[in-house]
Formats: C-alpha cells, sequence, structure tokens
C-alpha cells in the first residue's frame, strides 16, 4: 500500500503521537510540496498563463478563459492544436537552509504526463517519458540558497508517438490510426500514457499534458521510507495466516536496526535484527499470526463484511525510533480455478475467495473524465458507491486508461468489490525495442508494489484484447511475419510483465490477456487458436445486429468479461454541452458524438425490433423520446444477456455452461456523448443501471422461453439452500389487476446455485387463465420461500410491446413529497393502466431514485428519490417528467 493513503508514516524522529515514550532524533524528514501555481507557457511564448499543480494543459487554458469547456459540442476537434504544440511548466521555490543541510535532497514527481526535460536553476535533472511511473532526482546540489527555478519541458505527445513510430522502420506495429469515426489522433501505442487519450470508441480525443499527481521535494539525513506493502498469505495445510511486509527504504549509508511488526487485535508481533542499504534497497519481513487469533475475513459486496486490522511497523537504530508507519491489512485468499469439468470439454474458469466459489456481478471501469484531475474523491465514491448499490461485487479496470488513484482501491477494499486489473495495454500490438521494455518494467515493479496490498484486486492481466488481435488477425499481418508479432507479444506480456509480477506479488492469479482461453492459451503458446472458445477462460462478446431479446444468440461461456449495447444519455446530460441545433438524432452533433461506427442507426434498429419509434412532431419532443427509447433497449439488452448467464451457473448444456462471472461494458462514462454505460457522466443513472440493481441481487428470478415453454430459473448467490417457489402473475394490457396467479412447488434452491423452479407450455398457461393470448397478456412472476418473497419481482412479455394488443397511455399522475424521515423525497404514481418502462427524470436536479424505469402493474406506487444537492418539493415537482413506453408515439 502507498504511504499516500490509510498509512500513518513518521520518518527519521518525526514523532506520533501513538508512541510517546519513544526517544526520537533531532533531525526530522522534511517534505516541501510543491503543488500549487506554476507558470505555463507554449513553445513560441505566444501564451503564458498561471496553472494549477496536479492538473493539466487543457484545464489551466480553460481556467484562465483562453479555451471554453473542452466537452462543449465540436471542441474536442476545435482545440487539437493544443496537443499538438509544446509546453512548459515553470515555478520558483525558496528552501530553508536546514532543507538544504541534509546528506539528501530528492525531486519527487508522482506523475508526469508524459514526454518531459526537466531542468533546475538551469541544469538537467533527467527526463520522462511514462505517465505510470514516479520518477525522483536527486538534487541535493542544485539548491540555491534564494529562488530555484524549476521548470518542465513537455513535447506534444502526438509528435512524439509519431516520430518514435517514424524510428520503427523495420516493420509497423498496428494500428497506426483509430478509425476514423474516433476523430483521434495515431500512434498512440508508441507512448507509455493513457491509450484512451488519443481517442476511443465510447471517447474523445483529448492528449493531455501535465504534471497530473503530486510533486515535491524530500530530504533526509539516515533514511527514509520510501513504501510499505503487507500482502496475507494463507498455509491451507497448517491453516496458518502469516503477511508479508516490504519496506522500501532510501538510507543514506549501511544502517543496522530492528524492524518491529504488530498487529495488536490479533496478539501478533515479531521484531527483526535488519540491515538497510546504502541506496534503495526492498526489505523482505514475515510476520506470523498467532494461531490462537480468530482472524476475521475480507469478503467481497453481498457475502460478508469487508473487517480490516491496522499493522504497525517500527524501526529503531541504536535506540532512537528512526521509522514508524500504520497501515491497513486485510485477509483474504483467492484462487483462479481452471479444471476439467465432467461432461464439458476444456477447463472451469471461475475464483474462489476465502475458499467459496463465487459469481462476479458488475462491470467494466473507464476513465471517469479525460483530465484526471477532475476525478475528484466525490465522484469516486458515487461511482463506486452506485456499483456496490446495484449489487455489483466485482470492476474490471480496463487496460486503456490508467492505473486508479489509490482512492479508487481504497474505495473497493471498504466496499468489497472486487478489481480485475488490467495493466494498461489495449486493442494494439506494442513495440519491444529495450528503452520500451526498461520503461514497462518500471511502470510494472511501481503499480504492483503500489497496489498489491489491497484485498480488492483479485487478479492481474497484462492486457485488453490483445491475445484476440493476433489470432484472429485484427491487423492483416501476413503469414510470413506472424512469428516476428507472437515473439514481441511473448517478448513483453510473459517474459517480463508476467515475470515481474510473479515475482512481486505471489498471492494473486495472473492471466496475460483478456479475453483469453487462460491454461490453456498458455499451452497454445500464449496466443490461443481460438481466445473466444467458450469452453476455456473468459469472453468478450458484442452482436448489435441479431435480436438481443434471443438468449440463444449468446455464447454460454465460463466467464463473460465483456458484452453491452449502446445508449445515449439523457437530455439534462447533454444539455449543458449542446445548443438548439444540436437536439436532434440527426444532427451534426448526435452524428460527432457517436464514435462507434454505425452506432446511432444500430441502436435505433435493434430498439425497433420490439418497440415503435418515436414519432412526435415536437422536435426537442422526439429527440427526448429517442433518448429513452435507446436507454430501454440497452436495459433489456444487457438485461436479458446477464440473466442468461446467471442462470448458466450451475448447469452444462452441449458442453458448454458453468458461467461464473457476468461483467457488462461499461459502468461509466468519459464525457456526455452515446456509450455502452450505465452511468451518465456526472453521475446519474440510467436505466441500465436501475436494472442492474435487479438482476445482480443475490436471489433472482429468471425467465424465458426454449421451444414455446415457459421456464423459470432461481438463482442464489447466498451461502445456504433456499426452499422457494415461482409466483407466476398474468396481466392483460388492458387491466391492472391480474387475470390469473399460477404457483409452482416449493423446491431446493442450493446454494450458490440456480434450478428450474418452473417449467409450462405457454400455451397451457394462458389456455388455463381463459382470456389471454400472447399479444393481449404479459408476465410478471417472483420467488417465495414460503412466507415472504426473495428477491425482485421480474417480467416476461409474451410478445414484442409494438405488436401489444391494448397497450394505451397510462395517463399517470404524480405527487412530490417530504419523506416522513426527513432525509429525501418520496414520489406517488397514479396510473390508469399498465405501462411499461415508467422513466422518472428531474432534469439536472442531481440525485437517484429507490427504483426506476420500472413496470407499473399497480394503480398506485411510490418511489424514494435520494437528492445529492439541496433540493425542494416546489423544485422537484416542476422538474419532473414521467415518460412511459406508451408516450412516445
Amino acid at each position: 500500500m502507498s504511504l499516500r493513503g490509510d498509512v500513518c508514516v513518521l520518518v527519521s524522529g518525526v514523532l506520533l503521537s501513538l508512541f510517546p515514550d519513544v526517544v526520537s532524533l533531532t533531525e526530522q524528514k522534511q517534505t516541501v510540496s510543491l503543488n500549487g501555481k506554476w507558470s505555463l507557457s507554449n513553445s513560441n511564448g505566444s501564451l503564458s498563463l498561471p496553472a494549477q499543480v496536479p492538473g493539466c494543459v487543457h484545464t489551466a487554458l480553460q481556467q484562465q478563459g483562453f479555451i471554453q469547456d473542452p466537452y462543449f459540442r465540436f471542441n474536442d476537434l476545435s482545440y487539437r492544436w493544443i496537443a499538438l504544440d509544446n509546453w512548459t511548466y515553470a515555478t520558483t521555490f525558496t528552501v530553508s537552509t536546514q532543507l538544504r543541510s541534509k546528506q539528501k535532497v530528492q525531486l519527487v514527481f508522482d506523475g508526469v504526463d508524459t514526454v518531459a526535460s526537466i531542468l533546475l536553476n538551469g541544469v538537467s535533472v533527467g527526463k520522462t517519458d511514462n505517465m505510470f511511473r514516479r520518477y525522483d532526482f536527486s538534487v541535493g546540489d542544485l539548491l540555491n540558497y534564494g529562488d530555484n527555478m524549476l521548470k518542465v519541458d513537455l513535447l506534444s505527445p502526438v509528435v512524439y508517438a509519431s516520430e518514435r513510430r517514424g524510428a520503427h522502420s523495420a516493420y509497423r506495429v498496428p494500428p497506426e490510426c483509430p478509425p476514423d469515426v474516433q476523430k483521434g489522433e495515431c500512434h498512440v501505442n508508441f507512448i507509455r500514457k493513457e491509450q484512451s487519450s488519443f481517442s476511443w470508441d465510447w471517447g474523445p480525443s483529448f492528449p493531455t499534458m501535465g504534471l497530473w499527481k503530486d510533486v515535491r521535494l524530500e530530504a533526509f539525513d539516515v533514511l527514509q521510507l520510501l513504501q510499505v506493502s503487507s500482502v496475507p498469505l494463507y498455509d491451507s495445510g497448517l491453516s496458518v495466516w502469516r503477511v508479508q511486509v516490504e519496506l522500501h527504504v532510501d538510507s543514506i549509508e549501511t544502517a543496522n536496526g530492528r524492524i518491529t511488526l504488530s498487529i495488536p487485535e490479533l496478539d501478533s508481533d515479531e521484531t527483526f535484527d535488519s540491515q538497510f542499504g546504502p541506496g534503495k534497497t526492498k526489505n523482505d519481513f514475515t510476520l506470523h499470526i498467532n494461531t490462537s487469533a480468530d482472524v476475521k475475513l475480507w469478503w467481497p459486496n453481498g457475502h460478508g463484511d469487508q473487517p480490516f486490522y491496522r499493522l504497525s511497523v517500527r524501526g529503531f537504530q541504536d535506540g532512537f525510533l528512526v521509522l514508524s508507519t500504520e497501515s491497513k491489512v486485510y485477509f483474504r485468499t483467492v484462487e483462479l480455478v481452471q479444471e476439467p469439468i465432467v461432461g464439458s470439454p476444456g477447463l472451469s474458469f471461475y475464483f474462489r475467495i476465502n475458499g467459496k466459489p463465487i459469481f462476479l456481478k458488475g462491470s467494466n471501469w473507464i476513465p471517469a473524465h479525460s483530465f484526471q484531475e477532475r476525478v475528484t474523491p466525490a465522484v469516486l465514491r458515487n461511482l463506486l458507491q452506485s456499483a456496490a448499490d446495484a449489487n455489483m461485487n466485482a470492476l474490471r479496470v480496463w487496460g486503456g486508461g490508467v492505473y486508479e488513484q489509490d482512492l479508487f482501491y481504497s474505495l473497493c477494499d471498504e466496499l468489497g468489490i472486487m478489481v480485475w486489473q488490467d495493466f494498461m495495454f489495449a486493442c494494439a500490438m506494442y513495440p519491444t525495442e529495450d528503452d520500451f521494455i526498461k520503461t514497462v518494467r518500471e511502470e510494472v515493479i511501481q503499480q504492483v508494489q503500489r497496489l498489491k496490498s489491497h484485498p480488492s484486486i483479485v487478479i492481474w492481466s497484462g492486457n485488453n484484447e490483445n491475445e484476440a488481435a493476433l489470432a484472429t488477425d485484427w491487423f492483416n499481418i501476413p503469414v510470413s511475419q506472424r512469428p516476428l508479432y507472437l515473439k514481441d507479444y511473448v517478448t513483453l506480456y510473459v517474459n517480463n510483465i508476467r515475470a515481474i509480477v510473479q515475482q512481486e506479488d505471489q498471492s494473486r492469479p495472473f492471466l496475460v490477456s483478456s479475453p483469453t482461453n487462460g491454461a490453456e492459451s498458455e499451452q497454445e503458446g500464449w496466443v490461443a487458436g481460438n481466445p473466444y472458445d467458450p469452453h476455456y477462460g473468459d469472453t468478450h462478446f458484442y452482436s448489435y445486429v441479431l435480436d438481443c431479446w434471443d438468449w440463444r444468440t449468446f455464447p454460454r461461456t465460463r466467464f463473460a468479461s465483456e458484452y453491452g449495447f449502446q445508449s445515449w444519455p439523457s437530455f439534462s446530460t447533454l444539455q449543458p454541452v449542446s445548443v438548439k441545433e444540436d437536439w436532434s438524432y440527426s444532427s451534426n452533433f448526435s452524428s460527432h458524438r457517436q464514435h462507434h461506427e454505425d452506432g446511432n442507426r444500430q441502436m435505433l434498429l435493434q430498439a425497433a425490433l420490439h418497440f415503435n419509434l418515436p414519432n412526435s412532431t415536437d422536435p426537442l419532443k422526439r429527440f427526448s423520446d429517442t433518448l429513452y427509447v435507446t436507454q430501454v433497449m440497452q436495459a433489456e439488452c444487457v438485461k436479458t444477456q446477464t440473466e442468461f448467464y446467471r442462470r448458466s451457473r450451475s448447469e452444462i448444456i452441449e458442453g458448454k455452461g458453468h458461467t461464473m462471472g457476468a461483467l457488462y461494458w461499461q459502468l461509466n462514462d468519459i464525457w456526455q456523448a452515446p456509450s455502452w454505460s450505465s452511468i451518465e457522466f456526472g453521475g446519474k443513472w440510467k436505466m441500465l443501471h436501475y436494472f442492474a440493481q435487479d438482476f445482480f441481487a443475490a436471489v433472482l428470478p429468471v425467465g424465458f422461453e426454449d421451444d414455446d415453454t415457459l421456464f423459470i430459473y432461481a438463482v442464489s448467490d447466498l451461502s445456504d439452500d433456499l426452499k422457494l417457489r415461482a409466483v407466476v402473475s398474468v396481466y392483460s394490457w388492458t387491466d391492472m389487476d391480474p387475470v390469473c396467479t399460477l404457483k409452482s412447488d416449493l423446491l431446493l434452491v442450493p446454494r450458490g446455485g440456480a434450478v428450474v423452479v418452473l417449467k409450462q407450455p405457454v400455451a397451457a398457461l394462458l389456455a388455463g387463465c381463459g382470456r389471454c393470448t400472447r399479444l393481449t397478456c404479459l408476465l410478471t412472476f417472483h420467488l417465495e420461500d414460503g412466507s415472504e418473497q426473495r428477491g425482485p419481482t421480474n417480467h416476461h412479455f409474451l410478445c414484442s410491446p409494438k405488436d401489444a394488443e391494448g397497450l394505451r397511455r397510462p395517463n399517470i399522475t404524480v405527487k412530490v413529497e417530504e419523506d416522513e424521515t426527513g432525509g429525501g423525497y418520496s414520489v406517488t404514481l397514479h396510473s390508469d393502466s399498465v405501462a411499461p418502462f415508467v422513466w422518472l427524470d428531474v432534469g439536472n436536479v442531481p440525485g437517484r431514485f429507490s427504483s426506476n424505469g420500472f413496470l407499473m402493474v399497480s394503480r398506485n406506487m411510490t418511489v424514494g428519490f435520494n437528492a445529492w444537492r439541496p433540493t425542494s418539493i416546489a423544485e422537484l415537482s416542476q422538474s419532473l417528467s414521467v415518460t412511459s413506453l406508451r408516450d412516445v408515439y
């Protein structure tokens, strides 16, 4: 775990009140932050302005009024010039005599974006070429008594990447450029920088430059502690825990001393004689946990609590306390199980946490903003809490973004969100020159050492889709050259990244790619013939043309780590970055914002399979209705696919099944645009995210048809067996009272299982109801354990809603009131008839509803609204709009 975060630190005699009885050194380590106001100028000096550090050029220009909001309309194109120029950050600072007299003074950059030369008082102290590395430079001899001038000269990342590509003349390293529809820059694979900053199919091209993390001076006389990590390991044979503690120390000279490790709550402590240095050293210690201690385990969300313990590390030299830190330690085990399955070729692929098989439910995480300094703690908390509140237990940090900030992982630890952590390589081949490999090795070492203390991280993965790109020839590589690219692939991901990870962290599994066949890919020389084989590993699957309501179109995979459908965000999200002429589905703005080829048309074609498309003569209503219909389509599509994966966890059908993970693409957005996300830029939940609250529930009924027979499965993530029955209500589209109700017998639903609890031909079910046909009726269903409902109520349409007979406008009325508890608001709805996909929207009032996008089959219903800022009944009543499916045509 990094020292920034859940760690209190004391080095070289800076005493904490925790240890008042210990003699301290008189000399203290000194840290001087260089964050704050710097100056910024472009290459020819025509622009000069103040700039905040941490920060980037784009945000500095916006803050000083040189540019508008980069996200407004077409500004991503208008502001291309920014990334094509070179920029210089400069600051002047003074330091005390005391600091200058220290034995060692380091200038530390936690993050430079990206290619820079650093000068202190006119002397070059070093260069940077990797956004994902921490750099430090020894500067003690260069500091002045008075003013000190620090300059960081940044090269255009676009020009640098292009020059690196030009220098790589032996063979091409594809792809050269992104698809035209992305409006991006070329050769991003030649620079160690956020790959999506040159554009992606959900995001703009803003190749940032700046000092995106902290800058400081660190000075000391004896030694300083750079980083502490702690990794608990369990010996199942002996049933004992130990904690591997790693201290990274920078020491002026060889220093002998004693290190004491302790976890008081577990009555565990040990003292070691140690020797540090000289220079930077990694020092390993093992704390054996008292065998009589009752160790409380960290569990994923929905499976238990997330308790932690405090690990204290204290270092003494000649009776003086020279270092002291305290950090959190969580105990849990993780295994990736790949073993033969009875009745199925191939291998299983699932995670076992603390010995328990866990179905991973969640999504994929992308950078939350093009400008990382705008990813505030509040933004992170909102997004991650939204994931946990939708019953997610896992997120995949995708390999085209950034290794997230410390707070991201600390929040995942607290919330029980497992993290599948990619290394930052995506959808490309990469060079393997010595200097490229060297900077990647340092990147990987630093990131693993920073992150490995977090229990939330359950797996490392070398890249996103690069095995698949090679195996299925995305880049039209001639057969004769294929061995060359395979060699580069193995060099980078296996011989370097994998080797480093396995040396630095023995506590978690490592996969070379995603998707992959896992152990089978390894057997095939690391690139499988078909990395999408559903009998092995994980799969990514997208299909926008086939009917998403037909579960037969989905792969019955072991683990679905990417799948999804696009939708548009709400009008209230688009409005601040657009003008009136943009508010049409066929506008230049709507086309410009879509970075996925044919994406806008694909959404309407998929929606039109089951829904009537909006036809209002009012252009604004038609636009907002179309946004709504894309969200309905997306929610139903991802619901259908996720439910298919969840009900497949216990079955093998035609040799396929035992699905143990469903991570849809994607959780969040980087800007206001159409994408696969379930949460809009700014935090507003799309209909999909409200649906996810239900389809990721711990106990879930899943209904579908096969050969005109209705099946209802009971799916359970719980640790105990249940006895459940299905209760099916048949409604007419014209009437709020059920036509009839059907109950199955109570059946055993084993823990962590999915079983059929009802099977009935649809014709027989409708015949038993009397006056129902597929076109005039629909089904709702839930599970009961004999006394009460378990899990959410689900629905099953017997026909496409566009063909439904009797579906009419429901004339929904609403009343907003303050909650009796006083904390929030309630919205009471009254409807005249059955209303599918009832959507409540309060415009730009931030917050979320307790339920939304629901099927209303009762005359009255009340939902809660939790506002994220002060509001009122009057404002909510005025802002609130209600839309249901029949209201858009």
